[in-house]
């Protein structure tokens, strides 16, 4: 089956696929284009409330690149700097999409599959999940735009640690470090991964994209100009607002229209 990334969806729940049976998911060039233009398309569908990124099958979110390409596509300085072009353009638009994206991650997170991962908004594993990113061993540089998450989520002192030594983390030591946020047993990470989906579907998805809008800023530590401040207050001007408080009010489960 040819290396893709799919897309599926349960309600408001926009499942994508990164699917490269046979390799682990490891990512071809053409894998982080599909990425890209399936993010972006998720990103104005207003009837999405939350994105989940997994890989296909049990075995690995993503195994990095597919270095087996790398002689064809990624062999000098100029044919690096257009594989980069692509692989930074698939991580904005992670990063830009409206929705709370969630990493489901069975197995193997390395390279490039951690770079996703480290954007999403939480991480789930499994105990069994390993991380890591040994691209000295390689002899290639991890850019400037792929460590940026890395250090944004796990800071400098981390980041080096995984880059320097190359060696491979378990899930405790992930958590710990900070590359994910919870740590469940392998056969509960597809059904705790959708349960969070669930819980984030159940809020009011404007406030979850302003809160995400607002973290992202806060956290390259940008502070809010007065306009934004005085925009933050604009949620009590929505239906969801009176929905939300109405619900609460007579004791029941509010039903949030985007609006």
């Amino acid at each position: 089956m040819k290396p893709t990334v799919l897309i599926e969806r349960q309600a408001s729940i926009a499942i994508v696929t990164l699917s490269h049976p046979g390799k682990m998911n490891a990512l071809t060039l053409s894998m982080w284009q599909d990425l890209g233009d399936v993010m972006t398309e998720l990103s104005a569908d207003t009837s999405v409330r939350c994105v989940v990124l997994r890989g296909a099958g049990e075995q690995a979110f993503a195994a990095g690149a597919d270095v087996s390409e790398f002689p064809s596509v990624r062999a000098n300085q100029t044919q690096a700097r257009h594989y980069a072009e692509i692989t930074s353009a698939a991580m904005r638009a992670v990063v830009e999409c409206p929705h709370p994206v969630i990493a489901m991650i069975h197995g193997v997170c390395v390279g490039g599959g951690l770079e996703i991962a480290a954007l999403c908004d939480l991480r789930i594993c499994g105990t069994s999940s390993r991380f890591g990113a040994p691209v000295g061993k390689l002899g290639l540089v991890m850019s400037y735009d792929e460590m940026a998450g890395l250090v944004a989520l796990a800071g400098r002192s981390t980041t080096l640690e995984i880059l320097l030594e190359g060696r491979i983390l378990d899930a405790n030591d992930a958590y710990v470090k900070n590359l994910v946020t919870r740590v469940v047993p392998d056969a509960e990470v597809e059904s705790e991964t959708l349960a969070s989906a669930k819980r984030i579907t159940q809020g009011a998805p404007l406030v979850a994209r302003w809160h995400r809008q607002a973290a992202r800023q806060l956290e390259a530590g940008m502070a809010p100009t007065a306009e934004q401040i005085d925009a933050s207050y604009s949620c009590y001007d929505t239906n969801d607002f009176q929905i939300g408080l109405n619900a609460f009010i007579a004791k029941a489960k509010p039903q949030f229209e985007g609006k």
